[in-house]
């Protein structure tokens, strides 16, 4: 079936909307950073950059660590802005642009996001570089999309449900990492269910002026237990890129770096250090994949 121009908007130099990125343009493995300075911070390590390219919050580079071609892609702030990112890379290499058709033969990438978290358990440390094995959305991204859950996914989303029954409207969604990043660039890393909120300030627990709607709710979402299973960190896009990645039938891992411990308080005082730690880890064994 033959994609809309109002569904698919494509460029008139051919490139996609959003991303002003050309098919061939990306690798098969992208890191995403929230962050567009933090684009340079990834390919700075490149052995070679074969391209720069750049669009609103939307920056993109190309290039290699040894024989590996790597794209590493700023998603802004959101999953809003994953809805934009992973859609438009899915088309990049399962739609042809000439026909508007999708491929008859599909390319599933590797999507890593490489980003910043906090913490919500006593025992994790900050400096820790944490592999999120379940991403869960307290946004409203996945009631947009038709989502097929596995068992295990299912038993723990209906208790977190049960859990969080108190927040009125709001319909949470699970996936889980794809085992195969988890265990190659995310093994020996901690590892746990990170929330995804659609803010940064109430939604994620902080108080500054206004008023929460949710008292105590850190201690809400520290507090939760699924077997062996409890969430461990709060950021703001890893639940959209595993729902929408599992949705198209791409591979993807959240690799956080924990800035801060939202039950003690505290802040790094070496955030970049941290950062960087996590951008070499994964760059380290990214060649694995």
């Amino acid at each position: 079936m033959k994609i809309s121009e109002s569904d698919l908007i494509i460029n008139p130099d051919g490139s996609i909307y959003h991303l002003n990125l050309l098919p061939g343009d990306i690798a098969d493995t992208v890191i995403t950073v929230g962050d567009p300075d933090r684009v340079i911070e990834v390919s700075k390590h490149f052995d070679k950059i074969e391209f720069k390219k750049g669009k609103r919050e939307f920056i993109t580079h190309t290039g290699y660590v040894g024989k590996k071609r790597i794209t590493v892609l700023s998603t802004g702030i959101g999953t809003d802005n994953i809805d934009i990112v992973l859609n438009e890379l899915d088309a990049l290499v399962n739609v042809d642009f000439e026909t508007r058709e999708v491929k008859k033969e599909l390319t599933p990438l590797n999507i890593i996001r490489v980003g910043t978290s906090g913490a919500v358990q006593p025992d994790i440390p900050m400096g820790t570089i944490l592999a999120s094995s379940y991403g869960l959305g307290m946004d409203a991204l996945m009631n947009y999309y038709v989502q097929q859950l596995s068992g295990e996914e299912q038993l723990l989303l209906d208790d977190i449900r049960v859990h969080f029954g108190q927040l009125n409207n709001i319909n949470p969604y699970l996936t889980a990492a794809d085992d195969g990043l988890l265990n190659t660039i995310g093994k020996d890393m901690v590892r746990g269910i990170t929330l995804t909120a659609p803010g940064f300030y109430a939604p994620q627990g902080r108080i500054v002026r206004a008023k929460n709607a949710v008292p105590d709710f850190i201690g809400l979402i520290n507090s939760f237990r699924h077997n062996q299973q409890r969430i461990t960190n709060l950021e703001m896009e890893t639940a959209g890129i595993y729902a929408l990645a599992k949705v198209l039938g791409h591979k993807a891992l959240s690799v956080n770096a924990i800035l801060a411990s939202r039950v003690k308080f505290e802040f790094s005082k070496k955030p970049d250090k941290i950062v960087e730690q996590a951008i070499k880890t994964v760059l380290e064994r990214i060649e694995l994949l």
